[in-house]
């Protein structure tokens, strides 16, 4: 139904996003997969020039490993939900195939592993798979392990398991024994509030018979003693004798082993990385054994077999915190990085680095707009600070291509990982940023500078900022600010001064307050578990006394009274785990009463989707989605600010839509992928839904009245055989061509899919015609068609665009176009009010349409606009006499032809008569074109300057525009142009009058009746 509305992809990716997965088609290393860490799995065929994703349409977005059948690189393997179990990763369902290179895809089983850190196909036997599972970071479970099918994912054998808290840390195959494989069983577990990596579970195991039998190694073997956590593990392609473990231990050290893994020796404790459980992966040069690479935070690289390490890759040249890694086993000098920041590719071994930037996986936690015109959307992203751009921009390209918002349109306005931006709404060159751990600053966008503006405790009392801290506009003052901590806090000067206004709105349990101890065998101590702290802050926009807040675990509270005194409403909230993630809370804008909760549980490894609304204060709950209506934990909502029954929900899993108060909801897919929702926004002048993805960037749905209509009015709406929705104000505004900075692109560049410019009209169709340009769009001017226009109706939504111009005036070197053909685009409408008439078959249907002048510029006035039009009139009605006129030179040449067709078997005198009164008309219409066109049949390019069509056309260019103010000049080369034409004009009326009826009696005499 609507398939004609579409959401648009506008990046950024220029900072991209966590690349978590490689493989390369070996006989043609051109062709290169990459998985992402939640947003899906790509494809290049260019060497990394161009991409396309090629997993979007199946239900889960994350990628943790790939792998591809040598023999049949058609076939490939992959395993989801990615390897890195930091506080925000992403989890998938299981083994997908595809025999066709990633067109399509088949599930093959292993749904419940969640996560697939590692995945290898049988270099001989495409149906023998072995995968490594890491498993739900959130629980205890019986699905980690190894995993073997011999039948092609039929049947799986568990291979490799020691208990529910055990999964695989890293896994490695002998590149010269297919049936050789060394694993790290990894003992881990996280909860909302604490990490913990090691244990008694972790240990290092090698098969010979590719996992029928297993053998542990120990401290007895060489490593070291005590508890074992995350291994980085590395065989030596070229002497798979020697092989490398980096071993979190109590002491975290780098060893070597000589006999394939059997027995280690230490080789060095330092500079071998600092975080070993979200980066720990080792790979050796394939040509050279004692060349390693260590990647992590950064990348090092060991010319010694480990006893020394060096940087290898800059943060700054390429991203740092490094998840993945590829050797071309046999060109070393060809590697590929993935890290947090995208990609890199390098063909001489590192010393030079291409960075895609066109990989648009941005990882956005929160998004939120302004009201400049275009307004511009902003955004933090995981380890990628905050950023703004514009939601579309004035930017006209070649031909069709609307792709045209490109990353150098983006900019950045906060560091570290980036979470909720809260633009001035007055001014948006300034506005707040946030990162990590409530660290908000006030940043301009001009100068770049920034102002820290974190709340402190009057008394001195630690603050509780959770690592993705709550923070508020206030809508009733424009300066004011609210901020969660355990407290609420207020700032009515943008953050210059702050109150605490409420008690500790959490339950302050200590025991999830041991963030300082967090990390297990290695500490790691960021802010990511802080908890019991406040993560959403919703003021109402009816009141200013009432604020609801949400917390990390599980307390809704709300006060009436600006925070004098506060009431928790969670037990209200029937069915939902106590101590659940608030994630969203929002007033509303109908009902002082009425608020909606976002809740979800993922970090208790409870996949349960939960939207609430209360109508009373929170005494009373209705929960508005579940397991049979959506698909995957929620993570945002928002209700539509005019018409309440139209409401859209972000799951892990994609964007959902209901236009009838939350009783049936549908998956929103067109131009949207499967995706993880985390924000959304509906702009409250322009209606567009905006939505930030945790993995795909931004999307922009333009203009929602459509399913607002359609929610209002629900089925009497779809019974309409054709209704026309209210088109938004246009603006004309003056455009530029193509990206800052750029003449032509290529295709190595993102370029987001820019608003259509003009007019967006939307329309339902009950029944389509089933024909091309099956709908007649007309524009009309105080009740005179200026713009005729046609589009391809399918059933159900549609949406077409007018660009602004009146009808083109038709130039002398153009032919009269076929009926029923859409016209061109001439001068620029000016402001004003326009009907917009929609014709389908027998329905009609009429709206309005203001458009705008450019809002960046003061416009001409009335008086100059009239002087304007009124050249521009005058410089069209020279055209039109002239385009008339050559119009009968064009007829009278094509009738000639006509005559001469059905001269060519006749021999009599009179044929012969009229074959030469046809030459010679040729001659005389090749004559009188030349002075207007110029010298045709000449080899190369010859532009005359001095013919009339030259004449006009500089007219026309120095007339401009109706927004542009007359000058003088423009009298002058309009006064030349209307006397140009003068006598063409009466020259080709001489003719017509007197050569072409001559030779008219002429065909007459040879009794052809062809030429009335």
């Amino acid at each position: 139904m609507f398939q004609g509305l579409s959401a648009r992809s506008i990046g950024p990716s220029g900072m991209s996003g966590r690349v978590t997965s490689f493989d390369v088609d070996l006989s043609n290393p051109d062709i290169i997969y990459v998985g992402s860490a939640s947003g899906g799995l790509w494809k290049s065929e260019n060497g990394g020039y161009k991409w396309a994703p090629i997993f979007d349409d199946q239900p889960v977005t994350s990628i943790g490993a790939i792998s591809i059948y040598q023999r049949n690189p058609n076939i490939i393997w992959v395993g989801t939900g990615e390897g890195n179990p930091r506080n925000s990763h992403n989890s998938g369902n299981g083994v997908y195939m595809s025999n066709d290179g990633g067109t399509t895809w088949k599930h093959m089983g292993l749904e419940n592993t969640r996560n697939i850190h590692r995945i290898f196909v049988d270099p001989f036997n495409p149906d023998v798979v072995i995968v490594g599972v890491q498993g739900s970071a959130w629980q205890d479970t019986p699905d980690r392990g190894v995993y073997k099918t011999i039948d092609g994912g039929k049947t799986w054998s568990k291979i490799l398991y020691v208990n529910e808290r055990v999964g695989i840390g890293e896994m490695v195959r002998d590149p010269t024994n297919p049936n050789k494989f060394i694993a790290n069983m990894w003992e881990f577990r996280r909860w909302p509030w604490f990490f913990k990596s090691g244990g008694a579970g972790s240990g290092m195991y090698v098969t010979m018979d590719a996992g029928t039998t297993w053998k542990k190694i120990t401290s007895e073997d060489g490593l070291p003693e005590g508890e074992l956590g995350k291994m980085g593990l590395a065989i030596a392609p070229g002497k798979p004798q020697v092989v490398y473990a980096i071993v979190e231990a109590k002491k975290n050290g780098f060893y070597k082993s000589e006999d394939g893994g059997f027995t280690w020796t230490l080789v060095t404790t330092k500079n071998i990385g600092d975080r070993p459980f979200y980066y720990a992966e080792i790979y050796v040069d394939p040509s050279n054994e004692n060349r390693i690479y260590n990647i992590f935070s950064g990348t090092t690289v060991s010319e010694d077999g480990g006893k020394t390490f060096k940087t290898f890759t800059n943060v700054g040249r390429l991203h740092g915190d490094n998840h993945a890694f590829w050797i071309h086993p046999d060109d070393p000098s060809f590697m590929l990085i993935g890290n947090d920041g995208g990609m890199g590719v390098t063909r001489d071994k590192g010393v030079t680095w291409y960075y895609p930037e066109n990989l648009p996986l941005g990882q956005f936690y929160h998004i939120s707009v302004d009201n400049d015109i275009p307004f511009n959307i902003y955004g933090g992203l995981q380890d990628n600070g905050s950023w703004t751009g514009p939601s579309s921009v004035y930017v006209r390209g070649r031909g069709d291509n609307n792709n045209l918002i490109y990353n150098s349109e983006w900019t950045r306005i906060g560091g570290g990982d980036g979470f909720d931006v809260i633009p001035d709404l007055e001014n948006s060159r300034y506005g707040f940023a946030q990162s990590q751990k409530g660290n908000i600053q006030l940043y301009d966008k001009v100068t770049g500078d920034s102002e820290f503006r974190q709340p402190v405790h009057p008394e001195g009392t630690f603050l509780r900022f959770n690592w993705n801290a709550g923070v508020a506009r206030d809508p009733h003052n424009a300066n004011g600010v609210y901020m969660g901590s355990q407290f609420l806090h207020y700032s009515a000067d943008k953050g210059k001064t702050w109150e605490i206004i409420s008690p500790d709105l959490t339950t302050n349990d200590p025991a999830k307050q041991k963030q300082l101890e967090s990390g297990g065998i290695t500490y790691d101590v960021t802010g990511a578990e802080n908890h019991t702290t406040i993560l959403a802050v919703s003021p109402s926009s009816l009141s200013k006394d009432i604020i609801w807040v949400g917390t990390d675990d599980g307390n809704v509270q709300m006060t009436r009274d600006k925070g004098k005194t506060w009431t928790n409403v969670a037990t209200n909230i029937k069915g939902v785990p106590a101590g659940s993630w608030v994630n969203q809370v929002h007033a509303s804008s109908y009902n002082e009463g009425e608020a909606f909760v976002v809740i979800n549980n993922y970090r208790r490894n409870d996949w349960t989707p939960w939207v609430f609304q209360t109508k009373d204060f929170g005494k009373t709950w209705k929960r508005l989605v579940n397991e049979n209506s959506v698909r995957g934990f929620v993570h945002s909502f928002v209700q539509d600010p005019i018409e309440p029954r139209l409401m859209f929900v972000g799951t892990e899993f994609g964007l959902y839509m209901t236009v009838d108060g939350a009783a049936n909801w549908v998956k929103w897919e067109n131009g949207y992928p499967t995706a993880s929702t985390m924000d959304l926004v509906i702009h409250p002048r322009d209606h567009d839904l905006v939505i930030g993805t945790y993995g795909r960037s931004v999307y922009v749905l333009d203009d929602i009245r459509p399913m607002r209509a359609l929610a209002a009015q629900g089925k009497q709406l779809l019974d309409k055989p054709l209704a026309l929705f209210d088109v938004p104000d246009a603006y004309a505004a003056s455009t530029t061509r193509g990206a800052k900075g750029y003449s032509a692109t290529g295709d190595g560049l993102f370029a987001g899919e820019n608003r259509p410019y003009g007019a967006l009209i939307s329309f339902y169709v009950r029944e389509a015609a089933g024909k091309k340009d099956s709908v007649r769009i007309e524009i009309l001017q105080e009740g005179q068609v200026v713009r005729t226009l046609y589009a391809n109706a399918k059933k159900g939504f549609n949406r077409t665009s007018w660009d602004l111009r009146y009808k083109e005036v038709r130039e002398p070197d153009t032919s009269k176009p076929k009926p029923g053909t859409a016209d061109g685009g001439g001068f620029t409408a000016v402001p004003g009010t326009y009907t917009v008439k929609v014709v389908h078959g027998e329905d009609i249907a009429t709206t309005e349409v203001a458009v705008l002048g450019d809002p960046r510029v003061t416009p001409i006035t009335p008086l100059e606009r009239e002087r304007k039009l009124a050249m521009i009139k005058r410089w069209e009605a020279s055209v039109n006499q002239l385009t008339a006129a050559v119009d009968n030179l064009r007829e009278a040449l094509a009738a000639v032809e006509r005559v001469d067709k059905l001269l060519a078997d006749r021999e009599d005198d009179a044929s012969k008569v009229l074959e030469s009164a046809g030459k010679d008309i040729k001659a005389k219409v090749k004559a009188l074109r030349e002075p207007i066109f110029g010298k045709e049949d000449m080899q190369g390019i010859y532009r005359d300057p001095t013919t009339v069509e030259a004449i006009i056309n500089l007219a026309a260019n120095h007339l401009g525009d109706t927004y542009m103010i007359a000058t003088p000049t423009q009298e002058t080369i309009l006064s030349q142009a209307e006397e140009a034409v003068k006598s063409p004009i009466a020259n080709i009326g001489k003719f017509v009058q007197t050569d072409w009826e001559a030779y008219k009696e002429k065909v007459k005499e040879a009794q052809i009746q062809l030429i009335e």
